[in-house]
């Protein structure tokens, strides 16, 4: 460590050097090397002699050293997303069984050594002593004024806040993976799934994962007149994996049977022994890989801070205060009891996935299916078919061809993602679950909206002007994108739905964005528990857990709902294997919501180019360039409450 003393005699060498119109960026340039110098980087007078050496004081070559600079992180960056997702190959892709050598290879991660080896090579030092890292709330208060190449620089200045050691970026990485691995991997056979009488509810070959397939196949039931003692089922299942008694041989297994009310396996010589809290201790592993993190950061000590001051660089304070306007509001509870109405029934826990406000489909589950799997027999055929899905939503033919070249689809072993590159010359990948029947309306739904993201990930990084503001401001933003394609799915069949006079989508976003958001908190004051108690296990975890659910449940939902202690915002995979992702989801909606509004009128291939072109700075910036004003919960409540006013 460089003591203050040192560090001034070292200013006053500098200024000495290169003269007093340097001052200012010589000091602040000094304190922040001084920061992570450590012995192992040398003495005090390697300290002086790198400042004395490595300060670029003339502009020009400053500016060069910069470029300089962005070809060598694209080729860095580049490499490592593209190494990460080969080595991850077979536990992404669904290339067969997973052998016990695919885990082991998935757990290599040069990247963990990146930083580290970034402050060794003294280039993270010459970053800090020639750029400026600039706070929050300065990037907040002064950002509009700046240019694009002072954007970039702080960026460039961003990426050296932290020195973690490489073994403790190893272990974060080795929970992520193992986490992302057992989630993948959780299926349900839903024809070996049976009542109490025997019955069997679902049709043979139906495998859905948690939570998204199951949720999804819940939704698709409010079509079917006899859905509902199916919804139930899937529930009594979800209910079961939150509270881990779930008889751990049915997970991933067609070749046993289940009563999942009375929780019976049938089968040779099976047991229906439960699940042992593995779920929680995959979550409890990833946030205590994430606490050995902590103290390298000593501005954002906790992960919780990290994830909303560096990652979403939105104050915690202000998405809880979004998501409890939106689950406290009129709106909410009016809608709640509209829901009851077409229902004809009371509310179930199950109903925030009440899919009634987009207008009953003239088609069929099964018909989307036959529709999608003929026009999609395979991954080659969808993936031939992007330009023309880009056109429909109004790019223009060449810059089609152009995204669609960036972009590669790969068969999914879990519920499918999309995964940007890191450089020019790679390419995005889609993926999204096939069959050897090709692909169905789930999946068609999921390949949609990963391609929202795709879209804004070749844009974003190809298009841009310096590559340390590509992509967008955090991952809400990218889900706003895949979510303005999804919603689009049927049109982009080229089917046409008979017109809703009702037309009362804008009140399901409303009742979508108020269900995710209440998982949302769940998991933020998960982990507020979780820091509480870093001691805890996993059984005390699970039990904090569901009390957390029924706690947020109570509060939120009861009003509207009329039942007490539901533990179903408790579900979420992501908050298993995803390290609070999950706020990301609302606020993207809200952004949609936003940014759809803004859209009336104009074309969304235009409109999309010029926003994702923006970049990668703070998000309220970002939000009053592409739409002309900040993230807010107003615009979509004002909506949802002019159209109650008019159905009422």
């Amino acid at each position: 460590m460089i003591s203050n003393d040192f560090a001034r005699d070292v200013i006053k060498d500098m200024i000495q050097k290169f003269g007093e119109e340097y001052k200012e960026r010589i000091k602040i340039g000094v304190e922040q090397v001084r920061k992570f110098w450590r012995k192992e980087d040398g003495t005090e007078e390697d300290f002086r002699n790198f400042c004395l050496e490595y300060f670029v004081a003339d502009p020009k070559k400053l500016d060069e050293s910069f470029k300089r600079l962005e070809s060598a992180s694209e080729t860095v960056k580049g490499l490592l997303i593209q190494m990460e997702r080969e080595l991850q190959w077979n536990l992404h892709v669904d290339t067969g069984p997973i052998l016990p050598v695919d885990l082991l290879i998935a757990r290599f991660n040069l990247s963990s050594h990146v930083v580290e080896d970034m402050f060794k090579s003294k280039v993270a030092f010459f970053v800090l002593l020639n750029y400026k890292q600039e706070p929050l709330d300065k990037c907040l208060s002064e950002g509009d004024e700046w240019s694009r190449k002072k954007w970039a620089e702080v960026r460039l200045a961003q990426n050296f806040i932290s020195r973690v050691p490489a073994d403790v970026e190893q272990k974060v990485h080795e929970a992520f993976v193992a986490a992302d691995n057992y989630i993948s991997n959780y299926n349900i056979y839903m024809h070996n799934l049976l009542t109490e009488d025997g019955k069997r509810l679902f049709p043979e070959g139906l495998k859905l994962i948690s939570h998204w397939g199951l949720r999804d196949e819940l939704k698709q039931q409010y079509k079917e007149p006899d859905g509902f003692e199916r919804q139930k089922m899937i529930y009594e299942v979800m209910k079961k994996i939150i509270y881990q008694e779930i008889p751990e041989v049915v997970i991933n297994n067609p070749n046993v049977d289940w009563k999942v009310y009375s929780n019976e396996v049938i089968g040779d010589g099976v047991s229906n022994r439960p699940e042992p809290n593995i779920r929680y201790r995959h979550l409890l592993n990833i946030f205590k890989a994430e606490r050995e993190v902590d103290p390298y950061y000593p501005m954002y000590p906790t992960f919780i801070d990290r994830k909303f001051n560096i990652d979403r660089e939105i104050p915690e304070e202000t998405v809880f205060r979004i998501f409890d306007e939106l689950l406290s509001s009129e709106e909410f509870r009016k809608t709640a009891k509209l829901v009851e109405k077409r229902l004809g029934r009371k509310l179930e826990p199950f109903d925030i996935w009440y899919t009634g406000f987009k207008g009953q489909s003239k088609y069929s589950q099964a018909e989307l299916d036959s529709i999608v799997k003929r026009k999609y027999p395979d991954i080659e055929a969808f993936e031939k078919d992007i330009p023309n899905i880009l056109q429909k939503l109004g790019f223009r033919k060449d810059i089609a061809a152009y995204i669609a070249e960036r972009i590669e689809v790969d068969p999914a072993r879990g519920a499918g993602h999309a995964m940007g590159a890191g450089r020019r010359d790679d390419k995005a990948h889609l993926r999204t679950r096939f069959s050897g029947k090709g692909m169905d309306y789930k999946a068609y739904n999921i390949a949609i909206h990963e391609l929202g993201h795709n879209t804004e990930q070749v844009i974003s990084l190809n298009m841009i002007d310096y590559y340390f503001l590509e992509g967008v401001p955090n991952t809400a933003f990218t889900e706003a994108f895949a979510f303005l394609f999804q919603s689009r799915d049927l049109e982009l069949l080229g089917l046409k739905e008979e017109n809703d006079k009702e037309d009362l989508q804008v009140l399901n976003q409303l009742w979508s964005v108020c269900e995710i958001a209440g998982v949302s908190l769940v998991d933020m004051k998960v982990w507020h528990w979780m820091y509480d108690h870093p001691d805890a296990t996993p059984e005390e975890l699970k039990e904090a857990v569901i009390e957390i659910a029924k706690e947020v449940w109570n509060k939120y939902f009861y009003p509207a709902f009329g039942v007490k202690d539901e533990p179903i915002l408790a579900i979420y995979s992501h908050m298993i294997d995803s390290g609070l992702y999950l706020p990301d989801y609302p606020i993207g909606h809200i952004i949609q919501f936003q940014i759809e509004q803004y859209m009336h009128g104009r074309v969304i291939g235009e409109e999309m180019l010029r926003m994702c072109k923006i970049g990668s700075i703070v998000p309220e910036l970002w939000m009053r360039q592409a739409v002309g004003s900040p993230i807010s919960v107003k615009p979509l409540l004002k909506a949802a409450r002019e159209k109650l006013r008019e159905i009422s």
